[in-house]
């Protein structure tokens, strides 16, 4: 069985947090950040209109906050056990995620396939967000089928895993799927769900062909 593990980043492998958090904590800009993350919550922001307020507040940022902020992050257990597993199983891994790409990008290194996440200007920022380049719930769906489409597999052969409404249309969309410390958005709806700190319990829900097929819960 060949198959794609999709992985949401924010709130999902990275447990209680998200980038622009971790960024911001480098920043000293917490409590101005937190404001534009309530505020995207509520849907009162836009992706595109978040990013470039973020771009106007992080007007400082460089790529040693980004690495600091990276490896200070609360990430799960057992990332890179879970991926090594995947591939050697042949099949394959990717994560897609709204925060900016480079952040999302580091966690090639950790052994992903593949790593999707939004286009913002180059560190430090001189050029203006493309609107264009800001993905959203409905990219996620798009990014999956293409890379579908490059392994030569289906969404039938897809596992998403994800904790919040942005990866409820993905959740949708494929035929097993795994909430992470999720809201109601998605552990209402996902075949699978797990609470904890460790990716490896989380993908055991998932590993063996039984619970792969959708067959039972946890």
């Amino acid at each position: 069985m060949t198959r794609l593990h999709l992985f949401d980043m924010d709130g999902t492998l990275m447990r209680g947090s998200a980038a622009a958090v971790e960024i911001s904590r480098q920043l000293g800009l917490e409590r101005e950040t937190g404001e534009l993350e309530r505020a995207f919550a509520a849907r009162e922001l836009t992706p595109p209109r978040f990013a470039a307020l973020a771009c106007e507040l992080w007007s400082g940022l460089t790529e040693e906050h980004i690495a600091a902020a990276f490896d200070g992050a609360p990430w799960m257990e057992g990332i890179r056990e879970v991926w090594a597993d995947i591939r050697a199983r042949g099949e394959r891994c990717a994560v897609i995620s709204l925060s900016p790409g480079f952040f999302v990008e580091r966690l090639l290194d950790w052994g992903a396939d593949a790593a999707h996440g939004s286009r913002w200007p180059a560190v430090p920022f001189r050029d203006p967000v493309d609107p264009a380049a800001i993905l959203d719930a409905h990219a996620k769906v798009r990014i999956a089928d293409e890379l579908c489409a490059r392994y030569g597999l289906g969404r039938a052969d897809c596992v998403a895993y994800g904790d919040s409404m942005s990866d409820a249309e993905l959740f949708a969309a494929v035929r097993v799927s795994v909430a992470v410390n999720a809201d109601h958005h998605v552990r209402d709806v996902a075949a699978h769900a797990y609470t904890g700190t460790d990716l490896r319990a989380a993908y055991e829900l998932v590993r063996s062909p039984g619970a792969a097929a959708g067959i039972g819960s946890a």
